[in-house]
């Protein structure tokens, strides 16, 4: 008995209903083994096509029915969330698309996978577990698919005259399941692999992507709303914790139905998200429409919404966060889902303290400012007060000579008295302006390492400079040379020049530190090199850069350059400008070496 002529089979390719002729020959013996060597090397190689899972089930199918010469044949799967069989592919079986398959147990097809056995019935119809799918159907044997003792589907195989199969083509039809059960599952490691890579590229652009938002809330939106699209969620939200008032507030919520965010700080224990926040771990609710949770306050009040993975945001083992995912459905969360949430919360994390330490150096630099402007006001107050005393001595000195004694009822005599008081007055206020004004004093002062304080100094405006593009290297000796100063005053002269030097590059570019030693007047100096590949300073203010209140552009102050001058000349050491040009500047810090 020959199996469909090829042109029904391509025809039955979607599943048609026509079927071969019938035959009253008699059955033919057994399909000798060797016979099916081409139907499984057509299975076999249907493993490196580029066809998805549904095609090549079918495929496999036709090389079946076709080796072991059936009238008709069907491949089903079981679906592990129904628990059902499911079809996947039929040949000659009069279905329609939405056929339903069959539970555990029903047909022959259900007992061979209940049991994960093979079944061969001769005749059909004195078999009570039979379910016809075909009119003519006499004979019917089937296979499970089984991958690592784990049945995932069935091939039936029916045949129209009763005992047309025989024991061997059951085994036979054992091997080519056996095959087909690998073809399936090798293609499923390869489509899920796929989806794995696919999902690793979004978590990277999104990873990227979040590092550079330092916006408090542009960043919250973002990361709940790239979670709900790669992870297939109905909603996301994001919750901070304030550890110091224990409290849990709703920063962000991603909803396509529209529900509006939960408002207000709850307590912590109040909340959904209280177990993830204390014990730092991933947790996961199969159904938070039961009753028990209606009363957290942080639950978006959206009934469509059931199982929730709740991820908590960590940095330096502190959970900052938590971010909360929401299916639709009732579900368990995959170990690849947990994985990829975890993943995203960590990104969300790095990213929010990024953002946090970015705000921070901005505070920094403002405080810095105003910090400069307040020691400018100082030494100019000094100045002036310097100034003043000179005058004010001579004044003084003049008013002693005059030796004027008048009487004691004159009161001119009175009017001398409150003169040389007032002149006294003044120089207490001169004084006073100049104790002020002096440099802190020696005991401030210790012994540091260089490469340590610019280190200390980098660690400060590294968000600065990724934020302006500018790429840094450091090149350090190999023992770092030992100065003696006040390591505040000293990091506030370099974190001045690397500020400088971002304002010469506003596109971007490249600063160069490098740590020397050298001998200046016969006294061992170390030295630090700043360079960086701006415009240059204009020449007309290249030898009156370290003036006070000159400055290069609109919004500056003119201040920096000149107290970083007092500051190291305090310090028995000089700043100077190396050189300058169009291809950038190189700044030289001067520093005596600690005996």
């Amino acid at each position: 008995m020959g199996g469909p002529p090829a042109r029904e089979r391509s025809r039955n390719a979607n599943n048609s209903c026509s079927r071969p002729a019938k035959t009253k020959t008699a059955r033919v013996e057994s399909i000798p083994e060797t016979d099916i060597l081409p139907a499984l090397y057509r299975i076999c190689s249907l493993a490196t096509g580029p066809a998805e899972h549904a095609a090549v089930a079918h495929d496999a199918l036709i090389a079946i029915v076709e080796a072991l010469k059936a009238h008709g044949g069907s491949l089903l799967l079981i679906n592990p969330e129904s628990n059902r069989l499911e079809f996947e592919a039929t040949l000659y079986l009069d279905l329609g698309r939405n056929a339903p398959g069959f539970e555990f147990g029903q047909g022959l097809p259900g007992w061979s996978a209940l049991h994960g056995q093979p079944l061969l019935v001769g005749r059909v119809e004195d078999d009570n577990r039979y379910r016809p799918l075909r009119d003519a159907t006499r004979c019917q044997m089937a296979a499970p698919l089984v991958v690592e003792e784990t049945v995932i589907g069935v091939v039936a195989l029916d045949h129209d005259r009763e005992d047309g199969f025989d024991p061997k083509d059951l085994s036979l039809l054992i091997r080519l399941a056996s095959e087909t059960a690998r073809v399936l599952r090798r293609l499923w490691l390869l489509e899920q692999l796929q989806g794995k890579a696919r999902q690793l590229e979004t978590l990277i652009t999104i990873g990227q992507s979040l590092v550079g938002k330092l916006e408090s809330q542009e960043l919250f939106d973002s990361l709940t709303r790239d979670a709900c699209h790669m992870l297939g969620g109905r909603s996301a939200a994001l919750f901070l914790h304030d550890n110091a008032r224990d409290t849990v507030r709703c920063v962000s919520l991603h909803s396509p139905a529209g529900i509006a965010a939960p408002t207000g700080d709850h307590p912590a224990d109040a909340c959904l998200v209280a177990a993830t926040v204390r014990t730092s771990r991933q947790t996961e609710f199969a159904d938070i429409q039961s009753p028990e949770f209606r009363s957290l306050a942080d639950l978006p009040a959206d009934p469509a919404l059931h199982s929730v993975l709740i991820t908590p945001l960590i940095y330096e083992n502190d959970v900052l966060g938590v971010l909360a995912l929401f299916s639709d459905r009732v579900q368990r969360f995959d170990n690849d889902a947990k994985r990829l949430c975890a993943g995203l919360a960590n990104l969300g994390a790095v990213a929010l303290e990024n953002a946090r330490l970015y705000s921070r150096v901005f505070q920094s630099e403002e405080t810095l400012r105003k910090n400069e402007q307040l020691t400018t006001l100082g030494l100019l107050a000094a100045e002036i007060a310097h100034e003043i005393r000179n005058p004010l001595t001579v004044l003084k000195l003049l008013h002693g000579g005059l030796g004027l004694d008048f009487a004691e009822d004159d009161p001119r005599r009175t009017d001398m008295r409150v003169i040389s008081e007032k002149l006294d007055q003044l120089e207490a206020i001169v004084m006073r302006v100049l104790q002020f004004g002096k440099s802190p004093s020696s005991n401030l002062h210790s012994r540091w390492a260089l490469v340590d304080i610019v280190n200390d100094t980098l660690v400060l405006v590294r968000l600065k400079l990724a934020q302006a593009k500018i790429r840094l290297h450091f090149e350090t000796p190999g023992v770092s040379p030992i100065v003696e100063g006040h390591k505040g005053q000293l990091q506030q002269v370099l974190l001045n020049l690397i500020l400088n030097s971002t304002h010469a590059m506003p596109e971007g570019g490249t600063i160069t530190l490098a740590v020397g030693t050298r001998e200046q007047s016969g006294i061992p100096c170390a030295t630090l090199d700043l360079s960086d590949t701006g415009s240059g300073i204009p020449p007309a203010i290249a030898n009156r850069i370290f003036d006070s209140f000159l400055s290069g552009r609109p919004d500056g102050t003119g201040l920096g350059l000149a107290i970083a001058k007092r500051i190291l000349l305090s310090h028995r050491g000089d700043i100077a400008l190396a050189s300058t040009g169009p291809e950038g500047t190189t700044m030289r810090i001067t520093l005596p070496l600690a005996h």
